[in-house]
């Protein structure tokens, strides 16, 4: 009985082992079905929230292209009157401006510099 009931252990041994190697490669199976819809969903997520901040965005630039606009707008009207001003400043001053230059080339009043020191013979 001896040698019966040691095969009988040992094929017990055998179909535990077999099983054991199934269950093992069930849960491989199981592990590699799961990370692939673990990316699956998180790819999904990902896009939705590109989306979502994509939408985000472009409200934000259209609410702001119009400031844009206006802002611009106000700045060349602040441009424009700044060299109305500069342009008639020119105007006004300018036959004033060439009497001076004029003067001062013209009308020459001769002297010594004053660091010039007086050489004695």
């Amino acid at each position: 009985m001896a040698p019966t009931q040691g095969s009988n252990g040992i094929q017990t041994l055998l179909e535990a082992e077999k099983d054991a190697a199934k269950i093992v490669q069930d849960a491989r199976g199981y592990r590699t079905t799961k990370l692939k819809e673990a990316r699956t969903q998180a790819d999904s997520e990902i896009a939705k929230y590109k989306q979502q901040k994509e939408e985000e965005f472009k409200s934000y630039e259209a609410d702001h292209a119009g400031k844009t606009q206006v802002s611009q707008a106000e700045i060349d009207k602040e441009t424009e009157a700044s060299l109305a001003k500069v342009k008639e400043s020119f105007e006004a001053n300018k036959e004033k401006v060439v009497q001076k230059l004029l003067d001062r080339v013209i009308l020459i009043n001769p002297q010594l510099h004053p660091n010039l020191k007086k050489v004695e013979s």
